[in-house]
Protein backbone atom coordinates (compact mmCIF):
# COMPACT_ATOMS: atom_id res chain seq x y z
CA UNK A 1 0.00 0.00 0.00
CA UNK A 2 1.08 3.59 -0.95
CA UNK A 3 2.19 6.20 1.80
CA UNK A 4 0.74 9.25 1.59
CA UNK A 5 2.45 12.28 1.31
CA UNK A 6 4.46 14.16 1.80
CA UNK A 7 6.19 12.26 4.39
CA UNK A 8 6.46 14.07 7.40
CA UNK A 9 10.18 14.14 9.22
CA UNK A 10 10.84 17.24 10.61
CA UNK A 11 9.77 16.21 14.18
CA UNK A 12 12.16 18.40 16.28
CA UNK A 13 10.77 21.13 14.79
CA UNK A 14 6.95 20.60 15.86
CA UNK A 15 5.00 18.03 15.96
CA UNK A 16 1.18 16.80 15.45
CA UNK A 17 -1.02 17.55 18.21
CA UNK A 18 -2.40 14.10 19.63
CA UNK A 19 -5.90 13.97 19.20
CA UNK A 20 -6.06 13.06 22.82
CA UNK A 21 -4.26 16.17 23.75
CA UNK A 22 -6.84 17.87 21.56
CA UNK A 23 -10.14 16.04 23.22
CA UNK A 24 -8.35 17.78 26.30
CA UNK A 25 -8.00 21.10 25.20
CA UNK A 26 -11.76 21.04 23.64
CA UNK A 27 -13.84 22.26 26.81
CA UNK A 28 -12.02 25.01 27.63
CA UNK A 29 -12.50 26.70 24.63
CA UNK A 30 -16.04 26.97 25.18
CA UNK A 31 -16.85 25.67 28.51
CA UNK A 32 -14.52 26.38 31.30
CA UNK A 33 -13.12 29.26 29.45
CA UNK A 34 -12.36 31.81 32.42
CA UNK A 35 -9.73 33.75 33.12
CA UNK A 36 -7.51 32.05 35.99
CA UNK A 37 -6.49 35.82 37.50
CA UNK A 38 -10.40 36.31 37.74
CA UNK A 39 -10.83 34.40 41.00
CA UNK A 40 -13.84 36.27 42.52
CA UNK A 41 -16.65 34.14 40.27
CA UNK A 42 -17.35 30.54 39.27
CA UNK A 43 -15.38 31.16 35.57
CA UNK A 44 -12.56 32.02 36.80
CA UNK A 45 -12.00 29.58 39.83
CA UNK A 46 -12.97 26.85 37.66
CA UNK A 47 -10.22 27.83 34.75
CA UNK A 48 -7.62 28.43 38.00
CA UNK A 49 -8.30 25.16 39.47
CA UNK A 50 -7.70 23.27 36.18
CA UNK A 51 -4.58 25.23 35.99
CA UNK A 52 -3.03 24.28 39.23
CA UNK A 53 -3.91 20.80 38.33
CA UNK A 54 -1.70 20.92 35.26
CA UNK A 55 0.64 22.91 36.90
CA UNK A 56 0.56 20.08 39.29
CA UNK A 57 0.89 17.17 36.72
CA UNK A 58 3.75 18.55 35.04
CA UNK A 59 5.62 19.38 38.07
CA UNK A 60 5.29 15.69 38.94
CA UNK A 61 6.69 14.41 35.36
CA UNK A 62 10.03 16.37 36.05
CA UNK A 63 10.11 15.83 39.55
CA UNK A 64 9.86 19.22 41.05
CA UNK A 65 9.02 19.60 44.35
CA UNK A 66 6.77 22.56 44.23
CA UNK A 67 4.11 22.81 41.56
CA UNK A 68 4.18 26.27 42.29
CA UNK A 69 7.97 25.90 40.62
CA UNK A 70 6.31 25.50 37.31
CA UNK A 71 6.17 28.60 35.38
CA UNK A 72 3.82 28.56 32.32
CA UNK A 73 5.64 30.84 29.26
CA UNK A 74 4.55 30.81 25.45
CA UNK A 75 7.45 28.43 24.62
CA UNK A 76 10.85 27.55 25.32
CA UNK A 77 12.19 30.79 23.47
CA UNK A 78 10.71 32.89 26.16
CA UNK A 79 11.30 30.63 29.02
CA UNK A 80 15.36 30.69 28.06
CA UNK A 81 15.10 34.61 27.66
CA UNK A 82 13.71 34.70 31.25
CA UNK A 83 16.75 32.62 32.82
CA UNK A 84 19.32 34.13 31.26
CA UNK A 85 18.56 38.14 31.23
CA UNK A 86 16.49 37.70 34.19
CA UNK A 87 19.41 36.15 36.34
CA UNK A 88 21.56 38.54 34.77
CA UNK A 89 19.23 41.16 36.15
CA UNK A 90 18.88 39.77 39.42
CA UNK A 91 22.06 38.69 40.18
CA UNK A 92 24.39 40.79 37.97
CA UNK A 93 25.44 42.67 41.35
CA UNK A 94 27.33 39.19 41.97
CA UNK A 95 29.15 39.04 39.10
CA UNK A 96 28.52 38.98 35.25
CA UNK A 97 30.05 35.78 34.01
CA UNK A 98 27.87 33.48 31.98
CA UNK A 99 29.20 29.85 30.85
CA UNK A 100 27.50 28.15 27.71
CA UNK A 101 28.18 25.71 24.88
CA UNK A 102 28.91 26.04 20.96
CA UNK A 103 26.36 24.01 19.89
CA UNK A 104 23.01 25.80 21.40
CA UNK A 105 20.09 27.18 20.55
CA UNK A 106 19.75 30.26 18.75
CA UNK A 107 17.15 31.08 22.31
CA UNK A 108 20.43 30.73 24.19
CA UNK A 109 23.24 32.09 22.08
CA UNK A 110 21.52 35.38 20.93
CA UNK A 111 20.02 35.85 24.18
CA UNK A 112 23.75 35.53 25.24
CA UNK A 113 24.70 37.98 22.53
CA UNK A 114 22.11 40.76 24.03
CA UNK A 115 23.38 40.27 27.23
CA UNK A 116 27.31 40.91 25.81
CA UNK A 117 26.10 44.03 24.50
CA UNK A 118 25.12 45.36 28.05
CA UNK A 119 28.43 44.39 30.32
CA UNK A 120 28.12 40.82 30.42
CA UNK A 121 30.95 38.41 29.33
CA UNK A 122 30.20 34.92 28.28
CA UNK A 123 32.73 32.21 27.99
CA UNK A 124 31.33 29.47 25.22
CA UNK A 125 32.62 26.01 25.78
CA UNK A 126 33.94 23.97 22.49
CA UNK A 127 32.52 20.17 22.62
CA UNK A 128 33.84 17.00 21.01
CA UNK A 129 33.26 15.68 17.77
CA UNK A 130 30.09 14.03 18.95
CA UNK A 131 28.74 17.43 20.21
CA UNK A 132 29.46 16.83 23.79
CA UNK A 133 30.37 19.15 26.37
CA UNK A 134 33.51 17.84 29.02
CA UNK A 135 31.91 18.61 32.20
CA UNK A 136 35.45 18.90 33.51
CA UNK A 137 35.64 22.17 31.00
CA UNK A 138 33.07 23.54 32.97
CA UNK A 139 34.47 23.40 36.01
CA UNK A 140 37.51 25.08 34.78
CA UNK A 141 35.80 28.10 33.43
CA UNK A 142 33.65 28.88 36.62
CA UNK A 143 35.17 32.20 38.41
CA UNK A 144 33.99 34.14 41.23
CA UNK A 145 31.96 35.86 38.88
CA UNK A 146 30.08 33.83 37.32
CA UNK A 147 26.59 33.30 37.84
CA UNK A 148 25.34 31.15 35.26
CA UNK A 149 25.46 28.15 33.51
CA UNK A 150 23.46 27.69 31.01
CA UNK A 151 23.74 24.19 29.21
CA UNK A 152 21.45 22.39 26.74
CA UNK A 153 19.98 18.92 27.34
CA UNK A 154 19.94 17.43 23.87
CA UNK A 155 21.08 19.29 20.41
CA UNK A 156 17.87 20.21 18.37
CA UNK A 157 20.27 18.96 15.40
CA UNK A 158 22.36 16.09 16.18
CA UNK A 159 20.37 14.58 19.14
CA UNK A 160 23.34 14.30 21.19
CA UNK A 161 22.28 14.05 24.96
CA UNK A 162 24.61 16.17 27.63
CA UNK A 163 26.12 14.64 30.96
CA UNK A 164 23.55 17.17 32.47
CA UNK A 165 23.66 15.23 35.67
CA UNK A 166 27.54 15.69 36.00
CA UNK A 167 27.22 19.94 34.61
CA UNK A 168 25.03 20.59 37.21
CA UNK A 169 26.41 19.13 40.05
CA UNK A 170 29.87 20.92 39.43
CA UNK A 171 27.56 23.98 39.68
CA UNK A 172 25.84 23.32 42.80
CA UNK A 173 29.54 22.62 44.17
CA UNK A 174 30.50 26.39 42.81
CA UNK A 175 26.84 27.85 44.27
CA UNK A 176 26.39 29.19 40.11
CA UNK A 177 23.02 28.10 39.05
CA UNK A 178 22.49 25.70 36.38
CA UNK A 179 19.52 26.26 33.72
CA UNK A 180 18.95 23.80 30.83
CA UNK A 181 17.28 24.35 27.71
CA UNK A 182 15.35 21.09 27.53
CA UNK A 183 12.94 21.54 25.05
CA UNK A 184 14.29 18.76 22.87
CA UNK A 185 14.19 15.87 25.98
CA UNK A 186 11.48 16.54 28.00
CA UNK A 187 8.59 14.02 27.35
CA UNK A 188 11.01 11.94 25.04
CA UNK A 189 13.88 10.82 27.36
CA UNK A 190 13.82 11.15 31.36
CA UNK A 191 14.42 14.16 33.41
CA UNK A 192 14.73 14.41 37.19
CA UNK A 193 15.74 18.35 38.22
CA UNK A 194 16.07 16.82 41.50
CA UNK A 195 18.76 14.65 40.31
CA UNK A 196 20.05 16.33 37.94
CA UNK A 197 20.45 19.77 40.05
CA UNK A 198 18.84 21.49 37.67
CA UNK A 199 17.88 25.11 38.92
CA UNK A 200 16.07 26.06 35.84
CA UNK A 201 14.89 24.48 32.75
CA UNK A 202 12.59 25.66 29.69
CA UNK A 203 10.89 23.44 27.93
CA UNK A 204 7.67 23.67 25.66
CA UNK A 205 4.95 21.43 24.55
CA UNK A 206 4.64 21.79 20.47
CA UNK A 207 7.97 18.86 20.51
CA UNK A 208 6.02 16.70 22.38
CA UNK A 209 2.59 16.95 20.42
CA UNK A 210 0.77 19.03 22.26
CA UNK A 211 -0.36 22.96 20.80
CA UNK A 212 1.94 25.55 20.13
CA UNK A 213 2.39 28.77 22.05
CA UNK A 214 2.33 27.63 25.14
CA UNK A 215 5.78 26.33 27.34
CA UNK A 216 7.10 26.99 30.94
CA UNK A 217 10.35 27.34 33.16
CA UNK A 218 11.09 25.05 35.53
CA UNK A 219 12.59 27.92 38.71
CA UNK A 220 13.86 26.31 41.53
CA UNK A 221 12.47 27.81 45.25
CA UNK A 222 14.37 25.98 47.76
CA UNK A 223 18.02 24.56 47.87
CA UNK A 224 18.88 27.21 46.35
CA UNK A 225 16.11 29.69 45.99
CA UNK A 226 16.30 31.13 42.72
CA UNK A 227 14.23 34.51 41.66
CA UNK A 228 14.82 35.69 38.16
CA UNK A 229 13.87 39.52 37.59
CA UNK A 230 10.48 39.44 35.18
CA UNK A 231 11.68 39.92 31.73
CA UNK A 232 7.29 40.84 31.13
CA UNK A 233 5.39 42.77 33.41
CA UNK A 234 2.05 43.69 34.06
CA UNK A 235 -0.04 41.74 36.75
CA UNK A 236 2.52 39.79 38.91
CA UNK A 237 0.95 36.40 37.09
CA UNK A 238 3.07 33.24 38.08
CA UNK A 239 5.08 34.14 41.23
CA UNK A 240 5.77 37.32 39.39
CA UNK A 241 8.29 35.80 37.46
CA UNK A 242 5.99 36.04 34.34
CA UNK A 243 2.90 38.88 33.59
CA UNK A 244 0.27 37.95 31.69
CA UNK A 245 -3.23 36.07 30.77
CA UNK A 246 -2.55 32.34 31.19
CA UNK A 247 -3.73 30.67 28.09
CA UNK A 248 -5.78 27.79 29.92
CA UNK A 249 -6.55 25.81 26.78
CA UNK A 250 -2.65 25.77 25.66
CA UNK A 251 -1.66 24.52 29.36
CA UNK A 252 -4.46 22.16 29.52
CA UNK A 253 -3.48 20.63 26.23
CA UNK A 254 0.75 20.69 27.67
CA UNK A 255 -0.46 18.71 30.51
CA UNK A 256 -2.10 15.89 28.70
CA UNK A 257 0.45 15.72 26.07
CA UNK A 258 3.38 15.39 29.12
CA UNK A 259 0.81 13.06 30.78
CA UNK A 260 0.80 10.78 27.38
CA UNK A 261 4.63 11.38 27.24
CA UNK A 262 5.31 9.42 30.79
CA UNK A 263 3.16 6.56 29.99
CA UNK A 264 4.23 5.63 26.28
CA UNK A 265 7.64 7.45 26.48
CA UNK A 266 9.66 3.80 26.95
CA UNK A 267 8.16 1.80 24.86
CA UNK A 268 8.02 4.89 22.23
CA UNK A 269 11.87 5.66 22.96
CA UNK A 270 12.26 2.04 22.10
CA UNK A 271 10.78 1.86 18.75
CA UNK A 272 11.79 5.16 17.35
CA UNK A 273 15.53 3.93 18.22
CA UNK A 274 14.67 1.49 16.23
CA UNK A 275 13.41 3.17 13.36
CA UNK A 276 16.07 5.44 12.97
CA UNK A 277 19.03 2.51 13.37
CA UNK A 278 17.32 0.63 10.72
CA UNK A 279 16.98 3.91 8.18
CA UNK A 280 20.64 4.84 8.83
CA UNK A 281 22.17 1.14 8.25
CA UNK A 282 19.79 1.29 5.00
CA UNK A 283 21.25 4.46 3.57
CA UNK A 284 24.44 3.59 4.43
CA UNK A 285 24.64 0.03 3.11
CA UNK A 286 23.63 2.35 -0.25
CA UNK A 287 24.98 5.56 -0.16
CA UNK A 288 29.07 5.70 -0.47
CA UNK A 289 30.71 7.69 2.40
CA UNK A 290 27.35 8.55 4.47
CA UNK A 291 28.40 9.15 7.98
CA UNK A 292 26.64 9.94 10.76
CA UNK A 293 26.53 13.18 13.08
CA UNK A 294 26.24 13.39 16.73
CA UNK A 295 26.59 10.68 19.33
CA UNK A 296 25.75 6.83 18.20
CA UNK A 297 24.30 5.83 21.88
CA UNK A 298 23.84 9.17 24.29
CA UNK A 299 21.44 10.22 21.97
CA UNK A 300 17.37 11.07 21.12
CA UNK A 301 16.08 8.11 20.03
CA UNK A 302 14.48 9.94 17.59
CA UNK A 303 17.07 12.02 15.78
CA UNK A 304 19.12 10.65 12.66
CA UNK A 305 21.59 13.44 11.38
CA UNK A 306 23.47 12.19 8.43
CA UNK A 307 26.57 13.86 6.17
CA UNK A 308 26.57 13.29 2.96
CA UNK A 309 30.27 13.88 0.90
CA UNK A 310 29.69 15.88 -2.29
CA UNK A 311 26.03 16.39 -1.99
CA UNK A 312 24.54 20.22 -1.03
CA UNK A 313 21.76 19.03 1.19
CA UNK A 314 19.84 22.08 -0.17
CA UNK A 315 19.76 19.97 -3.37
CA UNK A 316 17.98 16.83 -2.17
CA UNK A 317 15.23 19.21 0.01
CA UNK A 318 14.58 20.68 -3.06
CA UNK A 319 14.45 17.48 -4.82
CA UNK A 320 12.19 15.43 -2.26
CA UNK A 321 10.14 18.70 -1.35
CA UNK A 322 7.08 17.06 -2.62
CA UNK A 323 7.57 13.91 -1.10
CA UNK A 324 9.15 14.09 2.47
CA UNK A 325 9.46 17.33 4.74
CA UNK A 326 12.80 17.02 6.49
CA UNK A 327 15.55 19.93 7.48
CA UNK A 328 19.15 20.74 6.09
CA UNK A 329 20.04 21.63 9.30
CA UNK A 330 21.07 25.05 8.56
CA UNK A 331 19.39 28.59 9.60
CA UNK A 332 18.34 30.54 6.46
CA UNK A 333 18.51 33.89 6.44
CA UNK A 334 16.76 36.20 4.06
CA UNK A 335 19.67 35.82 1.14
CA UNK A 336 21.62 33.39 1.86
CA UNK A 337 22.10 29.80 3.49
CA UNK A 338 24.58 29.23 6.36
CA UNK A 339 26.21 26.20 7.42
CA UNK A 340 25.16 24.47 10.57
CA UNK A 341 26.78 26.57 13.53
CA UNK A 342 26.31 22.81 15.54
CA UNK A 343 28.08 20.65 12.65
CA UNK A 344 31.00 23.32 12.65
CA UNK A 345 31.26 23.25 16.35
CA UNK A 346 32.33 19.57 16.50
CA UNK A 347 35.57 20.94 14.28
CA UNK A 348 34.26 19.41 11.13
CA UNK A 349 34.37 20.95 7.61
CA UNK A 350 32.09 23.52 6.64
CA UNK A 351 31.24 21.17 3.71
CA UNK A 352 30.24 19.06 5.79
CA UNK A 353 27.85 21.54 7.39
CA UNK A 354 26.48 21.93 4.34
CA UNK A 355 26.49 18.41 3.12
CA UNK A 356 24.40 16.85 6.38
CA UNK A 357 20.61 16.36 6.67
CA UNK A 358 18.47 15.73 9.76
CA UNK A 359 15.39 13.34 10.11
CA UNK A 360 13.27 13.60 12.60
CA UNK A 361 10.85 10.63 13.20
CA UNK A 362 7.73 10.55 15.71
CA UNK A 363 4.90 9.34 17.10
CA UNK A 364 3.46 9.13 13.85
CA UNK A 365 6.13 7.54 11.50
CA UNK A 366 5.62 4.21 10.36
CA UNK A 367 8.23 1.70 9.25
CA UNK A 368 6.53 1.75 5.70
CA UNK A 369 7.51 5.53 5.46
CA UNK A 370 11.09 5.13 6.74
CA UNK A 371 11.36 2.26 3.63
CA UNK A 372 9.96 4.99 1.56
CA UNK A 373 11.83 8.21 2.42
CA UNK A 374 15.29 6.06 2.36
CA UNK A 375 14.50 4.71 -0.81
CA UNK A 376 13.50 8.18 -2.12
CA UNK A 377 16.90 9.64 -0.59
CA UNK A 378 19.51 7.24 -2.56
CA UNK A 379 17.87 7.96 -5.34
CA UNK A 380 18.38 11.86 -4.95
CA UNK A 381 21.50 11.50 -4.03
CA UNK A 382 22.70 9.05 -7.12
CA UNK A 383 21.40 11.98 -9.43
CA UNK A 384 22.38 14.59 -7.78
CA UNK A 385 26.21 12.53 -7.52
CA UNK A 386 25.75 11.59 -11.76
CA UNK A 387 24.39 15.40 -12.59
CA UNK A 388 27.49 16.94 -10.71
CA UNK A 389 30.14 14.41 -12.45
CA UNK A 390 28.46 15.31 -16.14
CA UNK A 391 28.45 19.00 -15.27
CA UNK A 392 32.40 18.56 -14.37
CA UNK A 393 33.15 16.59 -17.02
CA UNK A 394 31.50 18.96 -19.48
CA UNK A 395 33.46 21.99 -17.97
CA UNK A 396 36.65 20.59 -16.86
CA UNK A 397 38.85 22.83 -14.45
Amino acid sequence: MPVKTPIYMDYHATTPVDSRVVQAMLPYFTETFGNAASIDHLYGHAAKEAVEKARDSIAQLINARYSEEIVFTSGATESDNIALIGIAEAYGHKGNHIITSSVEHKAVLDTLDYLTGRGFRASVLPVDQYGMVDPADVGKEITDETILVSIMTANNEIGTIQPIKEIGRIAREHGVFFHTDAAQAVGHIPMDVEDMNIDLMAFTAHKVYGPKGVGALYVRRRRPRVSPYPVIHGGGHERGIRSGTLNIPGIIGFAKALEIARQEMEDEGKHLRELTDQMFKDLQRRIDGIERNGHWTDRLPHNLNVYIPGVESRAIVLDLREFVSFSTGSACTTARVEPSHVIQALSLTEERAHSSIRFGLGRFTTIEEVQAVADKVVQAVHSIRHRFLRAASAHPA
